[in-house]
């Protein structure tokens, strides 16, 4: 019986959850069965035992709903997976996480260990050593269970082939190897004839014969291969070929290379290190077509060539000119394939993508994107903006792949090209459910790097990862939960999404110790939608983990710290791990430096510091700083009491107010005499204060004083406090400073948190605030403050304007009463 779980939002209520019944019904009889069988195949998941998962809410305590995740469903693109597989997975990214192994959790009705995919559902308060002790048993578990699936195949094949490009021009058969094109199969009888021949004349072949040898060996059936590479004889021929290695003509050392690569020869073998240092030796005198073949032949080897690769774009920067279209596509897939970019080709390979562009067939532009993206090349906005503009009038002509590909270079050259975006909205929706897990996880990635919001597509991409989550890496699972958090996006199938992504990053807890990045990247998208899975913050908060992000490539700091404030703020109940005080005020101090000369200085910040303090009666009414570090953007604070009034706070140090030197006092007679002795008894207190007013204190009364012309702007509400100090000093004491008046008589007020936003807070040409930013209002109004918002599409424009527009404006915003009516 199929158990549908159903989320209802209505007005005013976070969250309602109703549930069958039938499910609980359905948990019980069956948790028996569920218990025995903890691992399960996707593609019979829904023939089997059916898991049961326990979502856990804070508030109200013990309420609890079961439901059943959906069951991986075969995909109808799984066979053409599966042949891609058998035809290029050899050319794909070899960093590729360890992904294969399924296991499916079962968490039982009363566990106190339940995922808690519901926002601020932290499970009840635990011991820490309890909680380490489940951390460490499911790590132990999980790469026990990894190790036993470790040589099972994927049904699933995450990756695409990216030769596919070559299919569309026959030029291509001459700059690549095709290992998996047919061949006549070579009998077996032949084949131990050949390694017989070998024995017995003992290397003294020809080199033809020898290389003769390679190529009908080659065509042996594909199963006797690993045979064939174990056996003595097939040695010894190797080393026949090692000793004549110079021997050989151009031609025969690449098809005896052609060889290897179909018999799948180790990268590490004695005969391709000799193979490599003689094509090495040989670049100059072979032609370009013959240097990409051989290129090609080592990628589908696996083999890092540096040193090879070096000499080829060195050639090919000598012979520029000369390359035709199918030569150049292949030299740009060489490169990115290498992961490196040659810096003295990037002009050269900005100026043929403008020459070739309206020539090249659409796989061929994904296979440039492509291999742009992999080696990490620069390339311009003019550049990026016409591949773009080629891409946005034939989307729907497009694979997929070649689409996803355009994605990742848009996304990494940050180019909001709205007109291929909006054709992504258009296309992609349909196609989302045909595509493999990667492919999903770039598209919403390139989303929420560009900050662009497409419900349709995010909402598509969510419905599809529950029933794929399987075959997500570590790297995916985080990266799809950082996608959703960064647009602060809940889909209409939230908590099947979030429970889904937060159980696998629960089965693939071993990874983190390796690539700490992604464990932090996802925790943070959660905590944007304000989902706090406890297990797992106590691990990235341990001091183990902690030692390990400083081993990343990554700067880490900063995640750690945002993430570790933001439970301390929202989720009192937490009871693990924290970070070390000594690192919170590293990474403040740290933060702090770079927004006094990044942050507080901007245009538009200054201008509203200035204008508030003149407004408002001067520094001391207005702070700009951040009130939470950790969000890492600045605050202008303001305190008003209820009656309207501005209340100081931002105050200087009273032990530098007390010296002279700094306030800028006039030593006259009557003030030694008052210092010494007391106060006159004919000078009034008033006096007293007049002559030791400051500089300073008089341009602060200056500043408290309206100017003429803002008098029409400010009227209407109460802005200027009396703040004058009536001091009556006692003898043989210095002047009090303001804060302790202050402190000693604190009003109901209201503390108002200014932001002055800009567009990087916002998705693109949209008003909705991204995650990190809504994250950051939340706190501050847990935390009693006001938010009062300065908008960039009011306050920019504003800037261009009269000193009394801004004034009028910034009354209008401070001065609210709807934001008066809050203190207490």
């Amino acid at each position: 019986m199929a158990t549908v779980l159903i989320c209802r939002r209505f007005p005013r209520l976070s969250r309602v959850t109703t549930f069958s019944t039938t499910a609980k019904c359905k948990a019980e009889s069956g948790s028996s069965k569920s218990k025995q069988k903890k691992e399960e195949n996707p593609e019979t998941a829904n023939t089997g035992t059916e898991s049961v998962a326990t979502i856990q809410l804070l508030n109200p305590l013990d309420y609890r709903v079961l439901y059943n995740p959906s069951a991986y469903a075969k995909s109808r693109a799984a066979s053409q997976w599966q042949a891609a597989r058998n035809s290029g997975q050899a050319l794909g990214d070899t960093s590729t996480s360890p992904g294969t192994a399924q296991v499916q959790h079962t968490f039982g009705t009363a566990s106190s260990q339940a995922l808690p995919p519901i926002r601020n559902a932290l499970p009840k308060p635990k011991s820490k050593p309890l909680l380490k002790q489940t951390i460490s048993a499911r790590l132990s578990a999980a790469q026990t269970e990894e190790e036993a699936e470790k040589e099972k195949t994927e049904i699933h094949d995450s990756k695409e082939d990216p030769r596919m490009f070559q299919k569309g021009r026959p030029e291509y058969r001459s700059l690549s190897y095709d290992k998996f094109e047919p061949v006549e199969t070579l009998p077996l009888e032949e084949g131990d004839s050949i390694l017989h021949s070998v024995a017995v004349y003992k290397g003294s072949q020809s080199p033809g014969t020898i290389t003769d040898y390679f190529r009908k060996l080659s065509r042996l059936p594909v199963e006797q291969h690993a045979a064939l590479l174990s056996k003595p004889r097939f040695n010894t021929l190797c080393r026949c070929a090692v000793k004549n290695i110079e021997l050989f003509s151009t031609s025969d050392l690449i098809d005896i290379l052609k060889a290897c690569v179909r018999l799948v020869v180790p990268p590490t073998h004695p005969l391709l290190n000799a193979c490599e240092n003689e094509f090495c030796r040989r670049v100059w005198d072979m032609n370009l077509d013959q240097l990409l073949l051989v290129a090609d032949c080592w990628r589908c080897l696996e083999r890092s060539v540096p040193s090879y690769l070096s000499i080829l774009f060195s050639y090919a920067n000598m012979h520029w000119k000369d390359l035709t279209l199918p030569q150049f596509i292949q030299l740009v897939y060489i490169i990115g394939e290498g992961r490196r970019s040659p810096a003295d080709l990037t002009q050269k390979i900005e100026s043929m993508i403008l020459k070739y562009l309206d020539s090249f067939t659409l796989e061929e532009v994904g296979a440039i994107c492509l291999g742009l993206f992999k080696s990490l090349s620069g390339i311009s906005d003019h550049v990026m903006r016409k591949i773009a503009d080629r891409v946005s009038l034939q989307v729907e002509d497009m694979s997929t792949y070649a689409l996803v590909n355009v994605l990742k270079i848009l996304r990494y050259t940050r180019i909001d090209h709205l007109p291929l975006l909006k054709e992504l909205g258009k296309v992609i929706p349909a196609r989302i459910p045909t595509i493999n897990i990667q492919g999903i996880m770039h598209i919403s990635l390139t989303c929420s790097s560009l900050h662009y919001f497409d419900e349709g597509v995010m909402a598509a991409v969510a419905m599809s990862v529950p029933s794929k989550v399987t075959y997500c890496r570590s790297k995916d699972a985080a990266k799809f939960l950082w996608s959703f958090g960064c647009l602060h996006y809940e889909p209409p199938n939230e908590e099947e999404f979030y429970s889904s992504l937060i159980e696998q990053m629960h089965r693939k807890l071993h990874e983190f110790g390796k690539f700490p990045e992604h464990l932090l990247t996802g925790l943070l998208g959660l905590a944007f939608v304000k989902r706090f899975p406890e297990e797992l913050i106590d691990y990235a908060l341990r001091d183990e983990f902690v030692r390990k992000t400083r081993g990343s490539k990554y700067e880490l700091k900063k995640d750690l710290f945002t993430l570790s404030k933001s439970v301390e703020i929202e989720c009192p109940s937490y009871q693990g791990s924290r970070l070390p005080p000594q690192l919170y005020q590293e990474i403040t101090e740290m933060v702090l430096n770079f927004a006094e000369q990044e942050i507080y200085v901007r245009p538009e910040i200054v201008e509203a510091v200035s204008l508030l303090e003149s407004m408002l009666g001067g520094p001391a009414y207005v702070k700009n700083h951040m009130i939470l570090p950790h969000t890492r953007s600045s605050d202008l604070e303001v305190h008003l009491a209820v009656d309207g009034h501005p209340i100081p706070f931002n105050l200087k140090d009273p032990i530098a107010d007390k010296k002279l030197k700094d306030i800028g006092v006039s030593l006259t007679d009557d003030l030694m005499t008052q210092l010494i002795k007391g106060r006159p008894n004919s000078q009034s207190p008033m006096e007293v204060e007049n002559e030791a007013r400051t500089p300073g204190q008089e341009r602060r009364e200056e500043a408290r004083t309206p100017r003429a012309g803002d008098s029409a702007a400010l009227s209407g509400g109460a802005l200027i406090a009396d703040a004058r100090l009536q001091v009556e000093p006692k003898s043989g004491r210095c002047l009090e400073a303001l804060p302790s008046l202050t402190l000693n008589q604190q009003p109901r007020q209201v503390k108002l948190a200014i932001q002055v936003s800009n567009r990087n807070h916002y998705c693109y040409c949209s008003k909705r605030l991204l995650g990190l930013h809504c994250l950051k209002r939340r706190q501050l109004q847990q935390l009693g403050y006001v938010v009062v918002e300065l908008p960039f599409w009011e306050w920019i424009p504003l800037l261009k304007r009269t000193r009394l527009e801004k004034l009028s404006y910034l009354h209008y915003k401070v001065f609210d009463p709807a934001l008066l009516s809050r203190a207490g």
